[in-house]
């Protein structure tokens, strides 16, 4: 791949930016890598491990001369860091973000957009229950999928740039409507942590009452709503409240099959189960198919070194963590 951006301004260095600080170098996309990130303890690892080329204190600092910036911050700062950095951005420059939710980081960040930028929203759906600036690998995007999610009116020379950077990252791209990605990410993502951050605490309440023996004896399934229930809490914070609806409307859904399958088994409806069941497990096979996972007997969970990072890191099939 030759060069896509000369400089890359990458605000907020947890797991996404890491990953694509190294999948950029992997591949040469990107002349000059600035970061920069709201604690001094991220910004000191980040200048000591080298991840950027060079690291500045403040957003408005990074994103000078870059023609790509982008926003790996929670979606609910999003508005007041596109505000702090709105009167540095060079004209022609694109700015995105790879927040899980997309209307309402729309909502927020492109009113303060000066009109010379370009704003084409992302959404990389990749990610492990890790964070901060040692989390991140090259590997992380690779054959997995990154949504753009370009507001109307936006030059399509930019988006088909960014497209080609995410490409260049070893992703499989598409593009997607704002309120249709965040329906579809409520159900693929959204609900599910939420369910499983709901598992882990019912089994925290009866492991007061069993006397540890919920987290000794934890099988596969629960270890799985464990490693969900890992991710970063402020971001899933954000997620929900910034998502509420489509969120809500999946989790009403949910609990109506919820309720059939408590009165299936209530009622020893057995063929009402294994159907059920038939399907789900067919929608298992499809994920595999797809090659979004592997029928490895760990899940493709397992921990290895990446070189790229100091430090373990899961293997990219885990959980997804930035929704």
């Amino acid at each position: 791949m030759s060069m896509i951006y000369r400089r890359v301004a990458l605000i907020g260095l947890g797991l996404i930016a890491s990953s694509m600080a190294h999948a950029m170098r992997r591949a040469g996309l990107a002349g000059e890598i600035v970061g920069t990130a709201r604690t001094p303890a991220t910004r000191a690892i980040a200048r000591e491990d080298g991840l950027c080329d060079r690291v500045t204190d403040t957003a408005a600092e990074a994103v000078i001369g870059a023609d790509l910036v982008v926003l790996c911050v929670p979606v609910g700062a999003m508005g007041a860091l596109a505000a702090e950095i709105a009167p540095h951005l060079a004209p022609g420059a694109t700015v995105t973000d790879v927040g899980s939710v997309k209307r309402s980081v729309i909502d927020a960040v492109a009113p303060h957009l000066p009109d010379s930028v370009h704003f084409v929203p992302a959404h990389p759906l990749a990610g492990t229950e890790h964070s901060g600036p040692r989390s991140g690998f090259a590997e992380l995007f690779d054959n997995r999928w990154c949504l753009l999610v370009p507001v109307p009116g936006t030059d399509a020379s930019a988006t088909a740039r960014l497209r080609a950077l995410w490409e260049g990252m070893g992703s499989n791209v598409d593009e997607m409507d704002a309120d249709h990605h965040d329906l579809v990410l409520a159900v693929t993502s959204h609900a599910p942590h939420l369910i499983a951050y709901t598992m882990v605490g019912v089994a925290d309440d009866l492991r007061r009452v069993t006397d540890s023996e919920v987290i000794k004896y934890s099988a596969a399934g629960f270890r799985d709503f464990t490693r969900i229930a890992a991710s970063d809490p402020t971001m899933w914070r954000d997620v929900f409240l910034n998502n509420r609806e489509a969120t809500l409307e999946i989790l009403g859904r949910f609990t109506e099959e919820l309720f059939a399958l408590q009165r299936a088994i209530r009622t020893g409806d057995g063929d009402h189960l294994h159907a059920y069941f038939t399907r789900t497990r067919a929608i298992r096979r499809g994920i595999i198919e797809a090659g979004q996972d592997t029928d490895a007997p760990d899940f493709g969970r397992g921990t290895r070194k990446i070189s790229a990072a100091p430090g373990a890191a899961p293997d990219p099939a885990a959980a997804h963590r930035q929704g």
